[in-house]
């Protein structure tokens, strides 16, 4: 079905332009209202075109905020090609500063393909999917740990089991060079990354920091991978600065640390730190029960601990931490 969302500026036309795509949302204080997503296209000719998004969590900053400087700081005159920027993708949420929409309770990230007559998350998912993933050469869509984890900065790829477009993910990855470069094995098939891999768009996407602040050391991560992603691309001048990037993977469950019970976490590790099997995560504790002994999260696999839960509160089944390995040459 054709999408119902528009768009208020013409995405081929020349030169730079920022505007709005509208989805329609009928509420008592609006009946013919819409929620508007920002977007900026800068175009100068024939040549590639690269969608960058951010906030497709809305407690997810980093690349909101690399996105609207690069928007802001590129002009058509430098580039071939065109580059569409989308710095709020799920505007709802990142408007609120939450990881989900507070209109509909849309995860952006669990919602493709979308539906033409879905609520907004699900209507802008489907827009994505039909209209902008089919017009584009590439997707980065940057993410972090939210409000409630934290992450090493780090770039990754979902493969899609289809060679070409995996093999021009790996490319991708490569050139964006962040410190490590992860390879997913689970994955999601309602993500826009996946979604733009069944439309042949090979994705990169990432983890660069989190726990609701942005850190200076993340942004330059990310500023740093999308000025060498273009370049690979060639819409930008000039060869991807060389780095050295550490290729790693997560690829099973066991390499995830899930909260046992509820109550408040107490961390062992830090971020960055090499562990064993078996060795202790964190502790959890029970202030309701003052003399009830923590209970203890342990790893189940060895490896880097690149992403660690932020608040201390947890419930039962929180995600407490995550490792990753070096991949399998």
């Amino acid at each position: 079905m054709t999408s119902r969302v528009w768009a208020d500026i013409d995405l081929d036309a020349e030169g730079k332009h920022a505007g709005y795509l509208y989805a329609a949302h009928s509420v008592t204080r609006s009946g013919y209202g819409h929620v508007a997503t920002p977007i900026a296209v800068i175009r100068n000719g024939a040549g590639p075109t690269a969608l960058l998004m951010g906030g497709n969590h809305g407690d997810e900053y980093e690349g909101q905020v690399a996105l609207l400087r690069l928007a802001r700081e590129t002009e058509a005159r430098a580039i071939k090609g065109r580059i569409i920027i989308i710095p709020m993708a799920n505007v709802a949420a990142a408007g609120a500063g939450v990881r989900t929409s507070p209109l509909d309770e849309g995860n952006l990230n669990r919602a493709f393909p979308g539906s033409a007559d879905g609520t907004p998350t699900f209507a802008m998912a489907h827009y994505y999917d039909t209209v902008l993933f089919p017009q584009v050469d590439a997707l980065i869509d940057i993410h972090s740990g939210g409000t409630s984890m934290d992450y090493l900065p780090l770039a990754s790829i979902c493969l899609h089991g289809e060679a070409a477009v995996d093999a021009k993910a790996r490319a991708l990855l490569a050139a964006f060079g962040a410190p490590i470069s992860m390879i997913w094995d689970a994955v999601d098939p309602r993500m826009a990354e996946i979604a733009a891999a069944r439309r042949g768009v090979p994705a990169v996407s990432g983890e660069f920091g989190g726990a609701g602040t942005v850190k200076p050391a993340c942004l330059a991560v990310v500023e740093r991978g999308l000025r060498n992603a273009l370049r690979h691309m060639g819409i930008v001048a000039g060869k991807p600065e060389p780095s050295q990037s550490r290729p790693m993977e997560t690829p099973a469950r066991a390499f995830y640390a899930f909260a046992s019970a509820t109550g408040l976490f107490e961390p062992l590790v830090a971020l960055g730190d090499t562990v064993a099997a078996g060795q202790p995560c964190g502790r959890i504790h029970f202030p309701d029960e003052p003399l009830r002994e923590p209970v203890t999260c342990r790893y189940s696999a060895a490896g880097l601990v690149v992403c660690l839960r932020q608040p201390a509160r947890v419930e039962r089944g929180d995600c407490v931490s995550h490792l990753a390995r070096d991949a399998a040459s």
